[in-house]
């Protein structure tokens, strides 16, 4: 195992903290009530119907990417995401493609004792889909209270070396986000979630090998322990003449094991465009100076960091 080197890239998508959907009325206090008790015409995709954007949910996703030291984009475009799901009731996803709102940032955390910055390569916002429940019978029912939730995606460089840096990564990615209140990262309710993208190379190398995509991943136990088992199967693989597939992969915290869900897409298979029927987002400078000088000062810059690598001592999220 010594002989490869592990690279790690975490795809964080987080719930905003609005009381709202991202493009209608419907409240987002879905989790644990009647299925299909939080929707209309729009966020079910019904003839007709025309979104409108979320006002507290821009606000809160820049002051994530102000947190995390972003590069603002004077103008973003809202893309449609083309596929089909029996719980994505348009069959496209509103999300952002190629004029995200925010680029570049970092997030530096503390692993064994010492600093690690992670580049951040993009943070966007998209609209959730809904819920597949497969537990009711021998069929699928579809809960689409989920549907149209405000999420901003946090994309992370393959600066991450170790399941022990992924952990850290997150733990301290939650911290600030929760600090500003953005969200609320209650990981129980689907409020944070992460896809870890794998790779592996022999170590000394610079060229990245083929990576896998591990979705849906719920807790930072469930990231470590997903991430250490396929950097064990890729190497594995290799070692025995094979090559990695490009896939998307399910982890099972009751087997400790992965398995293969489809092949792993590429951009050009969504067919992105952009939404006709949103406008571009332009951020106001006057608006963004505003925005972070509201912000409060986080905990780094506080000195609150504990020795070691405890991470920050826990924050009442701001709402």
């Amino acid at each position: 195992m010594k002989q490869y080197e592990l690279v790690v890239g975490l795809e964080v998508h987080c719930q905003l903290a609005t009381k709202t959907k991202l493009f209608c009325s419907c409240a987002t206090d879905g989790f644990g009530t009647t299925p299909n008790s939080r929707v209309c015409p729009v966020c079910t995709a019904q003839p007709g119907v025309l979104p409108v954007l979320n006002r507290r949910a821009v606000e809160l996703a820049y002051q994530a990417a102000l947190a995390l030291e972003c590069q603002i984009a004077p103008q973003s475009i809202f893309a449609r995401k083309n596929y089909f799901y029996p719980d994505l009731p348009k069959a496209y996803q509103i999300s952002q493609y190629d004029q995200p709102y925010s680029q570049h940032g970092k997030l530096t955390m503390t692993v064994n004792g010492s600093q690690k910055t992670v580049g951040i390569t993009r943070i966007h916002m998209e609209e959730d889909a809904g819920k597949l429940v497969h537990d009711q019978g021998s069929g699928s029912l579809v809960d689409l209270n989920r549907a149209g939730i405000p999420l901003m995606e946090i994309v992370s460089e393959p600066d991450i070396r170790s399941s022990e840096e992924a952990y850290a990564y997150l733990t301290a990615l939650k911290e600030v986000i929760q600090f500003v209140g953005s969200s609320r990262c209650d990981m129980e309710k689907g409020e944070m979630r992460c896809d870890a993208n794998v790779s592996v190379r022999p170590a000394g190398t610079k060229e990245f090998g083929t990576r896998t995509e591990t979705k849906n991943l719920n807790s930072f136990k469930n990231v470590k322990d997903a991430i250490d088992a396929e950097f064990r199967r890729q190497v594995e693989i290799i070692e025995s003449g094979g090559k990695i597939v490009q896939e998307t992969r399910l982890w099972d915290a009751n087997t400790q094991s992965g398995r293969s869900m489809r092949s792993k897409e590429d951009a050009h298979d969504y067919r992105y465009f952009p939404d006709p029927d949103l406008v571009p987002l332009v951020a106001d400078p006057h608006w963004l100076s505003g925005l972070q000088a509201n912000l409060p000062e986080l905990p780094a810059k506080k000195g609150l960091a504990l020795p070691g690598n405890w991470g920050y001592p826990p924050m009442t999220p701001r709402f």
